[in-house]
């Protein structure tokens, strides 16, 4: 039930960036959701590859890099998907810093909703 209602949010979230950002465009809430979900698999298979792969340059930079690889995955997302656009790879980090902050407030509340799941 967590993981269904999170997907969702996220997807809301997502319209919400599109709606707040104009780099970032969603063109119905099916394909938030769709790009939703392609976003969080490529964060679960692909980021963890990725950060190993960084990280003498996530050392050096102080985990300023990590910002690096959430717009490049968010970017990889929006150019896989046809519902999901973003305008260049400035677009796509701070469309993903404002995705990553919603996420942070799902989280949370989902955190204090089912505390034991």
């Amino acid at each position: 039930m967590k993981l269904i209602v999170k997907w969702l949010l996220s997807a809301t979230a997502l319209l919400a960036v599109a709606s707040l950002y104009s780099g970032v465009e969603v063109q119905s809430f099916g394909s938030a959701l769709v790009a939703a979900l392609v976003i969080g698999l490529f964060n679960v298979i692909l980021r963890p590859v990725l950060i190993v792969l960084t990280l003498p340059v996530t050392m050096v930079t102080l985990g300023l890099f990590l910002f690096i690889i959430n717009a490049v995955l968010f970017w990889a997302a929006a150019s896989v998907l046809d519902g999901f656009h973003v305008q260049g790879f400035a677009a796509a980090l701070l469309g993903s810093l404002i995705y990553s902050a919603f996420g942070l407030l799902i989280d949370s509340a989902l955190e204090r909703l089912f505390p034991y799941q």
